[in-house]
C-alpha cells in the first residue's frame, strides 16, 4: 500500500483534524440483518464526523481523499466514510500518523481497526469471527448516547436458530397421508 499522499498533508493541518475528529468524530461498526448473506447479518463500518461548519469537513475530505459530504435540514453536515478499502487504506494510515489525544477516542479507534482487520480477513463470514466482531463492538463508543438497532442479545438469538435451515423458510406441519 502506498502512502507518499499523507506524508503530503501538511502537519497543521493533520493535527488540527485529529484533534477535531478526536472532539467530533466517531468510528461505528453496525448490524444489518441480510438473509441473504453467508451469516445473515452484514457488519458495516463507518467514520464520520458531524459539525455545522462544513469547510472544516470538506477540508476532512481534501486531505483524507475519500468519502463524502452530507448536510441535513436542520443544518448539521456530516463527512461520511463508509468505504471499507478507504477506511483501511486511507482513514485508519491517516489517523495512525496523526494521533489522538484522548483516551476514549484511542480506544475506540484501536478497536474499531481490529474489527476493520477481522472483516479484511474474512472473519465476518464465519460464526467465529462474527462473534468477535460483535463482541469487540459492545466495546466501542460505551456511554451514554449510543443506540443499536440490534445488540448481542439479537446475535445470540440467531445462532439458536437451526444452522442446517439458514436460508429456508420455516416448514408448516403437514399431516402425513397414509
Amino acid at each position: 500500500m502506498n502512502n507518499n499522499w499523507i506524508n503530503k498533508i501538511p502537519p497543521e493541518w493533520g493535527h488540527y483534524i485529529a484533534g477535531f475528529v478526536d472532539g467530533e468524530g466517531s468510528f461505528n461498526v453496525s448490524l444489518r440483518k441480510k438473509p441473504d448473506h453467508t451469516m445473515g447479518w452484514q457488519v458495516v463500518l463507518t467514520f464520520n464526523v458531524a459539525q455545522k461548519e462544513s469547510y472544516i469537513l470538506s477540508q476532512i475530505k481534501k486531505y483524507l481523499g475519500c468519502g463524502r459530504l452530507q448536510c441535513r435540514k436542520d443544518g448539521v453536515c456530516y463527512y461520511v466514510c463508509a468505504n471499507p478499502i478507504s477506511l483501511k487504506e486511507r482513514v485508519i494510515p491517516f489517523f495512525r500518523k496523526f494521533i489522538f489525544r484522548s483516551a476514549r477516542k484511542k480506544q475506540n479507534f484501536s478497536i474499531f481497526c481490529e474489527i476493520v482487520e477481522l472483516v479484511f480477513s474474512k472473519q465476518h463470514l464465519n460464526e467465529d469471527g462474527l462473534e468477535q466482531i460483535i463482541k469487540l463492538r459492545e466495546k466501542l463508543n460505551e456511554g451514554k448516547g449510543r443506540k443499536r438497532k440490534y445488540e448481542i442479545s439479537d446475535w445470540i438469538n440467531h445462532k439458536k436458530e437451526n444452522p442446517q435451515r439458514l436460508y429456508a423458510k420455516p416448514r408448516a406441519f403437514r399431516k402425513e397421508l397414509g
